[in-house]
């Protein structure tokens, strides 16, 4: 069982890694963005990464916090994270929650019952991002842009994507199964701590080769 109490965001990342757990099939995808975005960087170009999933609520959300928090982490220039999805829902409250349990700060930019916008930040951090939920083609998210889709049907669903430059396939489990169960905390911070492990590799291997 993953401890669910308020931890040190740099410690959680960290961790993530340590503790990640992966087959050599889901490494070599690692490494095949991590590089895409290497090679982007070595031309000069901005990289833009756009994480999409159906309801843009939970995994694809966790997936552009945790890339906004690699770039500073690392110390790399030039990548600005993003997500959106197949349709608008909102921020689900537990994704909100899961990040504020390992440290990260939410502030409320816009009240919506449906779809509220939250300014993004954590301890001693200089930028922040906002978070709501979005389509992906929304204009607050940059182009062209890497596509990554977290979930199956974001991937099945969007056969073509406009203005990617390079599209990926990164499904990860849904914690929204577990919403209404007793099991709700901890399997919304297996799947963070997942994502995080995730990106953490990534952005090592980015820091790595340039």
């Amino acid at each position: 069982m993953i401890q669910t109490v308020a931890t040190n965001t740099k410690h959680f990342f960290e961790q993530a890694l340590v503790n990640l757990k992966i087959d050599s099939t889901r490494m070599n995808l690692l490494d095949k963005i991590a590089l895409k975005i290497v090679d982007e960087l070595k031309n000069n170009t901005p990289i833009n990464l756009n994480y999409i999933c159906t309801h843009n609520s939970r995994r694809s959300q966790l997936a552009q916090v945790w890339s906004f928090y690699a770039t500073h982490y690392f110390k790399i220039q030039h990548i600005h994270s993003f997500s959106g999805g197949t349709a608008v829902t909102s921020f689900h409250r537990n994704t909100v929650k899961t990040l504020q349990e390992v440290g990260f700060k939410f502030q409320l930019l816009e009240f919506s019952h449906q779809n509220p916008e939250y300014l993004i930040s954590y301890k001693n951090s200089i930028n922040t991002i906002i978070g709501f939920s979005k389509l992906y083609s929304d204009t607050h998210n940059k182009k062209p842009f890497i596509a990554i889709t977290t979930c199956s049907n974001a991937d099945e669903n969007c056969p073509f994507i406009p203005d990617a430059i390079q599209r990926f396939h990164l499904p990860f489990n849904d914690p929204k199964d577990f919403d209404n169960t007793l099991y709700k905390t901890e399997k919304y911070l297996e799947t963070n701590k997942q994502i995080a492990g995730e990106i953490h590799y990534i952005f090592n291997l980015i820091k790595k080769s340039i």
